[in-house]
Formats: C-alpha cells, structure tokens, sequence
C-alpha cells in the first residue's frame, strides 16, 4: 500500500523555511508500523498538488483552524475520485463531527496509540469513522525520516515533550496534549537532534523550560554534548525566576540556544488574569526578560490585542513596550481558536459568515462592545503596528543591543529569523489591502 501524507496550504504564504514536522514524524511513525508500505510526502506550501495526480492508497492530512478550509475542499476531491482519507490534527481533534463529513476517518488526539490500526483498516479497507488516541507515555519514539521534500526549506523542527499545566484560556495546548507534562528521555532526545537537526534547529516544545528546571539542564547539557548546533524555541517568563534560573539559561545558551518566544500576553493584569495567564508570568517579568538577554539571549514576546476588553491605546503600548525593553514582539489578535475555553465563551460574539482561514491571528473575528474598535478598525491596527515593529532600523536597532555573550550566533541568526516573519506579515497586509 502506499500512502500520501499532506501538510495543508495555508491561508497567506512567507512562513518560517522550517520543513513541517508532522510530515517526517508521521512518515516515520507509518514505516514502524508497517515497513513495506509507500509513503508520499507533500507540502502544499510549497509543492502545488493536485488531487488528480495522485496515485495513492490513502491519503492523511493534518490541519489546524486556519488550514481546515483548504483540508476539506482537498479531502473532499480526492473522495470524489475514490481516494480515502484520514484527517487527523488540532482541529479535527476539537471538532471532528465537522471533520467526518470531509473525511473516510478522522483520528482525535495523538496519533501514537492508534495509527497502526488505521493503517491496518486502510489495507483492508475498512476504516472506521473516528479513532480516538491515547496520551501514552513518550519513550521510545521513531526518528523521524529525512523526507527529501524540494523547497525553500532552512532547518528542521522537534519536541521533547507534551502537555502544558497552565490554563490559559485562548490556548489549545493543554486540551489537546493534556494539563500534566510529560518529557521524552534526555538521551533519546539528544541522539535525534544530533542526527537529523543540522546547523539550525527549532524546539516545537509549547514550553522548552517545561515544568522541570533540572530536567531542563541536563535535556541543555547533553545538547551541548553534542555538536555544534543552534536553536530557538517557546518558553515562559517563569522559568527564568526560580531558584535554578541563571544555570538553565546558561545551560540552555551552551547547548545552542539564541532566541526564546515567551508569551507576555498583554500589559494588563485584569487581562492576564480574565485569560486565566498570570500563572506563567512570575512576580517579576521584566527582570526575567533581562535574566535572559543577559545570559546572551534574544527575546521576542507574544502579545495578545484586540480582545473585547482592549482598547485602541493597546496597540500604542505595544510598540513602547518593544522599544522600552528592547524586545521583538510578535503581535497577534485574539483569535477563540475551536477546542479553547475562549471559543465557547466568545462563540456569541463571533462574526457570522467568516471560514476559518480567517482564523489565523491576524484577523478579527469578533465584535468588539467599543463602537471605535471595529473588525475593520483593529486589523488596520494591527497592520500598522506590525508594520513599526518589523522597520529595518527597529530590527537594527534591537539587535544592536542583545548583549556581547550572544556575538555573533544570536545577533545573525536573530536577523535571520526576523525576515521571514518581516515577508510573511507583509504578505498578510497585501492580501488584507486587496480585499478593500
């Protein structure tokens, strides 16, 4: 049998140059179940692919919110010509009645517990409508196979563990992968990156500190073990305040580490508070921000705006707040992805009639009770600060300022990380434009 594995097109285009991992792990999740099946690999970014052309016994795409539309009309091709599919993912996962009626199978949850046995069924033609997976321990994970794909590809992606204690109610993590942590053995973990990550690797950890500072370092310490590599990854501002503090940020910048994403969410605390965020803030996130540019590394904050609660002062702040701590800032609008408390608690106020490739965080998709913050009103907003944030002296200018103890690695592999999302938030507001 062979079997076509798909990473969906999404809405706007200028992503990060990062090869999608579920096409390698899922690939090499088929070939432990079963060696002698064909396995295709496609991503639709970057590969056109046509439902026509394929010549497959299946065919298995996993989607988020933003790539669901794209998903359904591909899936519901390739059924109108007699190719099965399987759907699996964040968002067949949180929806997957929806997902079934574009779909021959639709696996919930982690595919781990269940894929040998929708592989199985697929030969034998037999599949069921939904397989719902297991959360199973992490030791002893495939590799994932080196999938050749042609494209504007820089660096690969890899996890080290699953699951997120915090609440915070506009995130899918802890719904999907569970509110207890749990961590891939530190070996295991080392001898896959070591073998297939290269110069330049990025750590799809929601929380590359986790819950555990001294598993942290010795995860930080057997990277560096290895050979010379350079990461970047998500983390929280909390980590970085404990006891261990300063030795897992110097551990983590031996092992590699030049550029930390943490979600500073929003500058005020009834917000932090009302997206149940406070708790992986700390008491000081300002000094932790200094912790770890000090320690030579890069930090970018996530920053949450347009929620019902903001105003239209919030996106000026945002922009003082880059320039005051000398941060980047990747901003986003609160999107209530489906699977999230936030969805059910925002589902009235959604705006009738948008799909969800408008759900991508660049959008807005609810009203708003402030008669000045229209739909229209904070995603010209939006925009505009974007467009401030990612000015070529703005990036200089941080850069110039990230401490000596990250020269040279962090300051040329910082600008090289912010140009891709420089192209890829100019090609939103272009396609924004044209829709005027």
């Amino acid at each position: 049998m062979k079997i076509t594995i798909i990473s969906p097109q999404f809405p706007f285009s200028g992503r990060v140059p990062l090869v999608p991992p579920i096409l390698e792990y899922l690939a090499a999740l088929t070939l432990r179940a079963d060696p002698g099946i064909e396995v295709e690999l496609i991503d639709a970014n970057q590969t056109p692919v046509e439902a026509a052309s394929l010549n497959t016994g299946l065919v298995a795409i996993s989607a988020m919110t933003a790539t669901a539309p794209w998903t359904y009309r591909f899936a519901d091709e390739c059924r109108s010509l007699g190719l099965p599919v399987v759907l699996g993912g964040i968002h067949p996962t949180a929806l997957p009645d929806e997902a079934a009626r574009h779909a021959d199978a639709v696996v919930a949850g982690e595919a781990e517990s269940v894929w040998g046995e929708v592989l199985a069924d697929a030969g034998t033609r037999s599949l069921r409508k939904l397989y719902q997976g297991e959360r199973l321990t992490l030791d002893g994970l495939p590799m994932p196979v080196d999938g050749k794909l042609q494209g504007n590809y820089r660096f690969r992606a890899f996890f080290t563990m699953r699951g997120c204690p915090y609440r915070c109610t506009f995130c899918s993590v802890r719904r999907f992968f569970g509110d207890t942590i749990r961590y891939r053995p530190v070996a295991e973990v080392a001898a896959e990156i070591e073998a297939g990550a290269g110069k330049v690797w990025f750590n799809g950890d929601d929380n590359i500190w986790g819950g555990d500072a001294k598993r942290s370092i010795a995860l930080f310490e057997a990277l560096a073990g290895g050979s010379k590599k350079h990461w970047y990854g998500f983390g929280d501002l909390q980590a970085a305040q404990g006891r261990e503090g300063e030795r897992m940020l110097s551990a983590a910048r031996k092992s590699g580490l030049f550029s930390v994403w943490v979600g500073w969410e929003s500058g005020s605390t009834d917000t932090l508070h009302s997206f149940k965020a406070a708790g992986k803030q700390g008491a000081d996130r300002i000094g932790a921000i200094k912790r770890m540019q000090d320690a030579g590394i890069d930090v970018v904050l996530f920053v949450v705006l347009g929620g019902r609660q903001d105003s239209i002062d919030s996106f000026k702040r945002t922009l003082e707040l880059a320039d005051s701590l000398n941060v980047g800032i990747h901003p986003v609008l609160l999107t209530p992805l489906p699977g999230t408390e936030l969805f059910e608690e925002y589902r009235e106020h959604l705006i009738p009639g948008l799909g969800w490739e408008y759900f991508t965080g660049v959008r807005s998709v609810f009203t708003h009770p402030d008669p000045e913050m229209t739909a229209r009103r904070r995603e010209e907003e939006y925009h505009k600060l974007a467009r401030e944030l990612f000015r070529f002296e703005r990036i200089f200018k941080r850069i110039s300022k990230i401490p000596m103890s990250g020269f040279p690695s962090t300051h040329f592999l910082s600008l090289m990380k912010q140009l891709p999302m420089k192209r890829a938030l100019r090609k939103a507001y272009e396609e924004w434009l044209a829709e005027e």
